[in-house]
C-alpha cells in the first residue's frame, strides 16, 4: 500500500459492533464501478431505513495500490450476503460490469487489475493477519452469492448477482503468498446472515 487513512463513512456508529475474535474470513471484491469517488458515494447510501446504513466493504484498494478504510474491523459492514458478522470486506476499484451490470449482453469483466493494486492487497492480507488472532480464511464474492436475478435488458434470462472479484483476480498469486485458506462455501450458518 503506497498511503493508507482512515476515513469513516457517515453512518458507521449505527454499524453492529463485533469482538474482533468473531473475525475469520476475509471476502475479496471490486466495486464494480469507475472509480474511488463514485465507490465512496455509493458506500454513503443509505439503503436500510430501520438501522440508517447501507452497503460498503472495510477497505477500498485504489488501482495505484493507496488504501482507505471506511469502517472499522469492529463494525459489521454489509458487503456480503450471510457472511457479514463474520468477515472483512475488502473492495478493490475495478470497473467490472459497470454501468451495465446486470444486463445479459455485458457480463464479462475485463479489466485486469494492476500489480500495484495486487501488491497492496497482499500487505492488507498480511497485516489483517497479523492483527486479527482468528483470521483464517479467504473467499471472492461470487463463490458466497451465487444468486441470480432477471436480466435487466431481458427479464426472461437470468444472470449472476455477483461475479467479483471475477476472471482477472490472480488466484493463484495471492494464495501463494498468504496463510489464509480458500473458503469452500457452504450455507451462510444461522444467525450470521444480514444485508448486502
Amino acid at each position: 500500500m503506497t498511503t493508507a487513512r482512515i476515513d469513516p463513512l457517515p453512518y458507521v456508529e449505527k454499524l453492529d459492533p463485533r469482538p474482533l475474535s468473531q473475525i475469520d474470513l476475509v471476502v475479496i471484491h471490486c466495486t464494480e464501478l469507475p472509480d474511488l469517488a463514485t465507490a465512496r458515494d455509493y458506500g454513503e447510501r443509505v439503503l436500510y431505513p430501520a438501522s440508517g446504513t447501507g452497503n460498503s466493504g472495510h477497505w477500498y484498494l485504489d488501482r495505484d495500490g493507496s488504501a482507505v478504510q471506511y469502517v472499522p474491523h469492529e463494525r459489521i459492514a454489509h458487503h456480503v450476503r450471510g457472511y457479514n458478522p463474520r468477515s472483512i470486506g475488502i473492495e478493490l476499484v475495478n470497473t467490472g460490469r459497470y454501468p451495465h451490470w446486470l444486463d445479459s449482453q455485458h457480463q464479462a469483466m475485463q479489466e485486469p487489475y494492476p500489480q500495484a493494486q495486487i501488491a497492496a492487497l497482499l500487505l492488507l492480507l498480511e497485516r489483517l493477519s497479523e492483527t486479527l488472532p482468528s483470521l483464517r480464511w479467504i473467499a471472492g464474492h461470487e463463490e458466497l452469492d451465487t444468486t441470480t436475478e432477471p436480466a435487466s435488458d431481458d427479464p426472461a434470462l437470468e444472470v449472476r448477482r455477483k461475479l467479483d472479484p471475477g476472471p482477472l483476480f490472480p488466484w493463484p498469486q495471492v494464495l501463494a503468498t498468504t496463510t489464509l485458506q480458500r473458503l469452500q462455501p457452504s450455507e451462510p450458518e444461522a444467525g450470521r446472515g444480514g444485508p448486502v
